[in-house]
């Protein structure tokens, strides 16, 4: 019976798409505003659009050369390195996740001019445009997500596999959805590197040399990346963190069916996580309606009202999970112990909701300016540029510690409480009973993900707007709402990232346990000694530091890529700047040259992104075939520590500073063109690269540098020197 329930899973998909559909749809309703906004919204898709051809261009060059990879070895090895399905999973992870960057991509580059054109009405009816655009990545996102998993068990169990006893097949299942979770997780690095890169570099030039040297406002049509920013937005922010949040969502949901295998939980194991996350669509979709606002632009209550319907997604999605639960482990064949810790494994799930928000709170309260560590940080730019920066580094430090806390208990607690405490199950406790809690923690923590990246994927929207209103010259109380808005997407940008970076850690941590429970029964066919992971053993050492060495590399070249794209821009800002003349006193018919500012950057962000994620993709093989098996389990965990860290100083640290600018910007401590001024926006240039570029990449290095090591670990143990 409760083997039928998988179908339900093209239910869930089908909900969640259609509702994507709907809200598209509606945002389209709207009105798009004056012809002179309608031109330049033009402007920003078309630029938006000709980045991501060319860029998936490359991308799919690359794919195909991976296919031939796969595929190679899976012929001749006949299937002993790596099956016959990975080379397809692997394609089809990728194609999926780039489509949902792309879907995102064209709403959010028409929604933008409905968003601003809303604006001049009121600002609920702003934030309804750019959150219903939000919404559409979304749920975008999860229907494909669960569609995918979905697609791929039905096609494996009753086409490919049939022939198969219950338990070979689900081994196999098990491993190809993991494949297809590398081919998402490489795509989305290359979303993100990629789509960093360029909006950050266009970001950063056109504020050094706009706000900083010229002394314009933001969004000045006047300013020759002007455009260039905007196209960034929606390249790096939507189609970028679209295929980031996917990716996110995916590891977890992956990893979890895998582990509910290893588990002994059969079937039952393997459908929980898909039912886990159809509720959380279902209830994420009554969350969406609770989004709305008064017509105060203070930062508490537009952080109120996306909160509401977070929170109230959160908690119907906690009770709705427990009936679920124990219908499956009770009605399941071959179910193993889950009908024994069934309410242990709900225990895991609200340990996943509750640190999600835990970590949601901890990032809001250090990046958001109706916060004191904001406030505080923008009170040092009353002494400069310097002191600003240095008390950013200080803040995004301090704001490692309590979500590293926070993720430390919440795995434990997981672990113990969903079958891995002898002293809560006695005998029956098992570890791997344990592990399979995390990584339905994991999934719970997103489970409401669909509402999470609304909130986070509007803020782009309402940036777009801001620019759109400024170049259109509409009314100030346009680009106050506008402003507002975009203030509130920074921090929401920073929870959603908070959220995925707390997920990825948690897969991360199972992904490396269904690595070695695989190289231990290769080790075994081959008639080899089991793994040794003793901390002191040579290659778990050295591999741990070749991991955090990865880490830190990885972000070396992140940012410098940044530096020379946003150094290009700057010298040809200057250079409009000097040579059209009348450019800059905005004399009457004399216009920018926007098209240079955005081919720059995209021959930047191209020429600049393969490289960081070849690194991570290499990394783990090669680590495999010098140091073995061992020294792979501790580039891992270097990895996913050094990572992890890195990222929540980055993307804190970076939020801050944005919205210490923004917070300067209504009129504080000086307001626009002060002394003060400058110093946050020197202080924003800074945190760009760090919070828009390295910062979240690291969401995806972790679990791609993880899945990478699984599906090749036939070549290591075949392969490896020691």
């Amino acid at each position: 019976m409760v083997e039928n329930l998988f179908f339900v899973g093209f239910v869930g998909a089908a909900v969640s798409l259609l509702f994507a559909l709907f809200q598209g749809r509606k945002v389209m309703r709207y009105a798009e505003g004056s012809d002179v906004m309608k031109k330049i919204a033009a402007a920003i898709r078309e630029g938006a659009d000709a980045y991501i051809k060319r860029q998936y261009t490359t991308v799919a060059a690359f794919f195909g050369i991976m296919f031939v990879v796969l595929l190679v070895l899976s012929i001749a090895s006949n299937g002993e390195l790596v099956n016959r399905f990975t080379p397809f999973a692997f394609l089809s992870g990728g194609f999926i996740c780039g489509l949902c960057g792309i879907i995102g991509l064209k709403v959010a580059t028409r929604a933008n001019v409905r968003t601003a054109q809303a604006a001049t009405e009121g600002l609920n009816k702003s934030l309804r445009v750019a959150f219903s655009s939000g919404t559409v990545m979304g749920f975008v996102v999860n229907g494909f997500q669960i569609l995918e998993v979905i697609t791929w068990y039905t096609l494996l169990r009753f086409v490919f596999l049939r022939h198969l006893p219950d338990s070979d097949a689900n081994a196999i299942i098990a491993q190809t959805m993991i494949t297809f979770g590398m081919g998402v997780s490489v795509m989305a690095v290359f979303a993100r590197v990629g789509g960093g890169i360029f909006t950050k570099a266009a970001d950063v030039g056109a504020d050094l040399v706009g706000k900083v040297e010229a002394g314009i406002p933001e969004d000045d049509p006047r300013n020759p990346a002007v455009i260039a920013d905007n196209v960034g937005d929606n390249v790096g922010d939507v189609a970028g963190m679209g295929a980031d949040l996917h990716q996110s969502n995916s590891g977890a949901l992956v990893a979890t069916v895998a582990i509910g295998f290893t588990a002994g939980y059969g079937v039952a194991g393997m459908l929980l996580p898909i039912i886990v996350c159809i509720i959380g669509v279902l209830m994420s979709i009554v969350g969406t309606f609770f989004v709305r606002t008064k017509e105060q632009t203070d930062q508490k209550t537009l952080l109120n009202a996306l909160r509401r319907g977070v929170f109230i997604a959160g908690g119907l999605a906690a009770i709705g999970t427990l009936p679920a639960i124990l219908f499956i482990a009770k009605n399941a064949e071959n179910a193993g112990d889950m009908e024994k810790f069934a309410f242990g494994i709900f225990g895991a799930v609200i340990v996943g909701i509750v640190s999600g928000f835990i970590i949601s709170y901890l990032t809001e309260h250090y990046t958001s300016d109706a916060s004191k560590p904001t406030r505080e940080l923008a009170e040092a730019s009353n002494t400069g540029s310097a002191t600003l920066i240095i008390g950013g580094l200080s803040l995004g430090m301090r704001s490692v510690t309590l979500p590293m806390l926070t993720i430390s208990g919440a795995v434990l607690a997981a672990y113990l409480v969903s079958g891995g405490a002898s002293f809560i199950y006695g005998d029956v406790a098992s570890f791997n009973a344990g592990l399979y809690g995390i990584g339905l923690a994991a999934v719970a923590m997103l489970a409401t993900n669909a509402i999470i990246l609304a909130t986070d994927a509007f803020g782009p929207v309402a940036d777009n707007a801001g620019g759109i209103a400024q170049m259109a010259k509409l009314p100030p109380e346009v680009r106050e709402r506008t402003d507002a808005l975009d203030s509130l997407g920074n921090t929401t940008a920073a929870t959603g990232k908070g959220f995925a970076i707390a997920s990825n850690a948690f897969t991360a941590l199972v992904l490396l346990v269904n690595y070695v429970n695989m190289v231990n029964l290769k080790l075994a066919d081959a008639g080899r000694a089991a793994l040794d992971l003793t901390i002191i053993n040579p290659p778990v050492l050295i591999g741990f530091f070749c991991g955090v060495a990865m880490v830190f590399y990885f972000s070396a070249l992140c940012i410098s890529a940044v530096q020379r794209a946003a150094m290009s821009i700057v010298n040809e800002v200057r250079r409009q700047f000097r040579e059209i003349v009348g450019l800059l006193d905005g004399k009457e018919g004399v216009k920018a040259d926007y098209a240079t500012c955005v081919d720059i950057c995209t021959k930047g962000a191209l020429r600049e992104m393969v490289v960081p994620t070849l690194i991570v993709i290499i990394s783990p093989i090669l680590t495999g075939i010098v140091l073995g098996a061992a020294g792979v389990v501790g580039f891992l965990a270097g990895t996913v520590l050094a990572g992890f860290a890195l990222a929540v100083f980055m993307l804190n640290a970076g939020g801050a500073w944005d919205n210490a600018k923004k917070y300067i910007e209504r009129g504080n401590l000086g307001g626009k063109g002060s002394e003060q001024h400058k110093a946050a926006v020197i202080g924003d240039t800074v945190g760009d690269p760090l919070k828009d570029t390295a910062g979240p990449s690291f969401n995806n290095v972790m679990v791609l540098a993880t899945t990478v090591a699984i599906v090749f670990a036939g070549v290591t143990v075949a392969f490896s020197l020691m």
